[in-house]
């Protein structure tokens, strides 16, 4: 069985984690292939909020297995706080939660690093989410880092304080004020492995194989989003790993010929939290009633998330960049209300028209090309079939999928898992 991938295309926040959530009944695994929790993945349902950050999306659903593959680094702290909400609800995760051996751990002087780092750049900073990320994933790169199967290790203590050490003496290489209890913090850090230590590690890639060769569907779910890949996002304001479909090859050892059906989500608009370029960002009163309809704030940070048009240009980027099969639109009740809509199809990149995204996008080389469309007042939350959707929704539909040559298969009304419109 091929193994099926779902992305996000933009700049993350797209609605990733209530579209596994919808999708999982139609599988067997849920693998989570990169990143770490400066991912927010927002499940709806039962009148009830669930964010996760680390643990794929299908773990509400008894019947899924839900994998954290060798591409995700993990910081104990945070995956423990999830895993105590999933008990406070019931959740018997243990049965169905697996982690590989060769995913990276996310130690708290790497959260000191990053916030050394992020502090040292002054006006010039990256919008970190300062979890440790990117310093995680330099150890991964540098082949210092510390993986989960090292925990099953006689000496992984001294591993650790080898590293740690090490981490301490970077942190007064950035000559900034940085103040810490590095005891407290481990105390914290020590307790957290425990219980992550209580779960079961695998090795995943060989998990992953002869679950294809039973017959058994997986998805694999991406975190942040295309835009942000380390390789093809607008760097350097990106993330520190492969987002892409390249990013599952290698963060779950499956062969590029295995791949199946590749799902782009993406936002009926667009948004971007932290710092980078954003051609089409909004300054105005438009700009501020897509924050406040869409509840625009940052799943894991809590930021007010930079709202503009649909950026087209970029989005044919994403899509070219992984092979999409099917699109599924996000948040289009947001833009009930708007008389006029504007899309983005074009660029003016230092006096010339242009509709690939550049190597620079900086604001002082773009400006947007857009086109106008009518806007509708019906109110969609309430819809359930696509026969209900006002004509200004579909012919806006019906005009991406003609640029972009990929069907739309899915437009969301709303954060509830019930609020999912099928069209084909």
């Amino acid at each position: 069985m091929a193994v099926d991938l779902l992305l996000g295309l933009q700049w993350g926040d797209e609605g990733k984690g209530k579209i596994v959530d919808v999708l999982t009944s139609n599988y067997n695994i849920i693998a989570r292939f990169q990143g770490g929790p400066n991912a927010g993945h927002t499940l709806v349902f039962n009148g009830r909020k669930h964010v996760l950050h680390t643990i794929p999306s299908g773990i509400f659903h008894d019947d899924a297995t839900n994998l954290v593959g060798n591409g995700v680094v993990i910081d104990p702290v945070i995956f423990k706080g999830e895993l105590d909400k999933l008990e406070e609800q019931d959740v018997d995760y243990r049965k169905s939660l697996l982690i590989s051996r060769k995913a990276h751990i996310i130690l708290p002087t790497h959260r000191l690093l990053d916030a050394a780092s992020e502090a040292s750049k002054g006006k010039a900073k990256i919008g970190s989410t300062l979890k440790g990320i990117g310093p995680t994933y330099m150890d991964k790169t540098g082949r210092n880092g510390i993986r989960v199967g090292d925990l099953e290790l006689s000496d992984w203590k001294e591993r650790y304080r080898t590293l740690a050490d090490k981490h301490e003496s970077m942190i007064s290489f950035y000559n900034v004020d940085i103040e810490y209890d590095l005891a407290e913090l481990e105390t914290e850090f020590f307790k957290a492995v425990e219980v992550l230590k209580s779960l079961k590690f695998i090795d995943s890639e060989e998990y992953i194989y002869q679950a294809q060769k039973s017959g058994q569907t997986i998805l694999a779910e991406g975190a942040q989003g295309s835009l942000l890949d380390i390789d093809f996002g607008t760097y350097p304001f990106v993330t520190s790993s492969n987002t892409t479909a390249a990013g599952a090859c290698t963060g779950l050892g499956v062969a590029p010929n295995q791949i199946g059906e590749v799902f782009g989500i993406f936002k009926a608009y667009t948004t971007r939290v932290g710092s980078g370029p954003f051609p089409t960002e909004l300054f105005d009163e438009d700009g501020a009633t897509m924050a406040k309809v869409g509840n625009e704030f940052g799943a894991t940070t809590g930021r007010p998330r930079r709202c503009g048009w649909l950026d087209l240009v970029a989005l044919k980027y994403a899509c070219q960049v992984n092979g999409v099969t099917q699109l599924m639109m996000m948040k289009g009740d947001v833009l009930s209300g708007f008389k006029t809509l504007k899309v983005c199809t074009e660029y003016k990149y230092k006096g010339e028209i242009i509709s690939h995204l550049p190597y620079n996008i900086e604001p002082e080389n773009i400006e947007p090309i857009y086109t106008d469309f009518s806007g509708w007042n019906e109110d969609l939350t309430e819809m359930s079939d696509a026969s209900q959707m006002p004509k200004a929704l579909n012919e806006y539909i019906e005009f991406l999928e003609k640029e972009l040559e990929i069907p739309i298969t899915i437009v969301s009304v709303g954060p509830d898992r019930k609020q999912t419109i099928f069209r084909k």
